[in-house]
């Protein structure tokens, strides 16, 4: 039976499949984490409670990456070169989603409305983020080699989803609502776009690794579009709400280590 516990299983029973998903993975953790410590440093005078817990939120992106090539380690595997049309956070970059990697690079402080941008590009991200952990969890948190890793990063991430919630509530109420919501929108419905093209080109790859037949192939591929069509349709509203989380200050203490 078709499924995303079946799937999943088939990409951990192959080394090649693993390898390849686990450095998707700690890439994409690691470019987070580069992003999240530049916005820590350069975040202005009016913003600068928010640094510290830019920073924890780097240093745990950091840290989820340094996760990946261990459980990459404990196979004796060496991390993939990872596909261009599967880089989840560049394809963001080049569709304007987020601050622009030259902006980070430079030693200007940012604007009110860069700080925005920011927790409102990472509130999109960090849902999906959120929402891809707590499944992996859903099936595999008992599991002898991932449950560990993967509880740890799924707690992270929940984190990471009500900081955002609760700094966005916070400048909506010093008046930038409006700007907030615009924002949201425009990333949610630009992060529905890469998510999709993002799993075709993964699933495109995974399939011939592990030589999927053309049906099931087929499959997978209107699924990915099915999916996309619902979350242009409605699924993108939630990607955009902001509720004030049960987790308050989620980020105001040390990161968890994982040893």
């Amino acid at each position: 039976m078709l499924s995303a516990r079946s799937l999943f299983q088939e990409i951990l029973d192959d080394d090649e499949a693993y390898r390849l998903f686990c450095s998707i993975a700690a890439g994409g953790e690691a470019q987070g984490g580069w992003e999240n410590g530049r916005i820590a440093a350069l975040m202005p005078d009016n913003r600068r409670d928010l640094a510290p817990k830019a920073a924890r939120h780097g240093a745990d992106e950091d840290k989820h990456g340094r996760i990946f090539r261990a459980l990459l380690r404990k196979r004796n595997l060496e991390a993939a070169t990872v596909p261009a049309a599967a880089d989840y956070t560049m394809l963001l970059e080049r569709r304007g989603i987020g601050l622009a990697h030259d902006r980070l690079r430079a030693a200007e402080p940012l604007t009110e409305e860069d700080v925005i941008t920011y927790l409102a590009h990472s509130r999109v991200t960090e849902q999906r983020a959120s929402e891809q952990m707590r499944l992996l969890c859903k099936h595999f948190a008992d599991h002898p080699e991932l449950g560990r890793a993967v509880r740890m990063i799924s707690h992270d991430e929940d984190n990471h989803l009500a900081y955002c919630h609760e700094e966005l509530l916070r400048l909506a109420r010093d008046g930038h609502g409006r700007t907030i919501q615009r924002i949201l929108r425009d990333c949610a419905l630009a992060e529905i776009a890469v998510h999709r093209d993002v799993s075709l080109a993964v699933m495109d790859r995974m399939g011939r690794i592990l030589g999927w037949p053309a049906p099931k192939a087929a499959l997978l591929t209107a699924g990915i579009h099915l999916l996309y069509g619902y979350e242009r349709l409605i699924g993108w509203r939630r990607m955009v709400s902001l509720t004030m989380p049960e987790r308050r200050d989620a980020l105001g203490g040390p990161v968890t280590e994982y040893a």
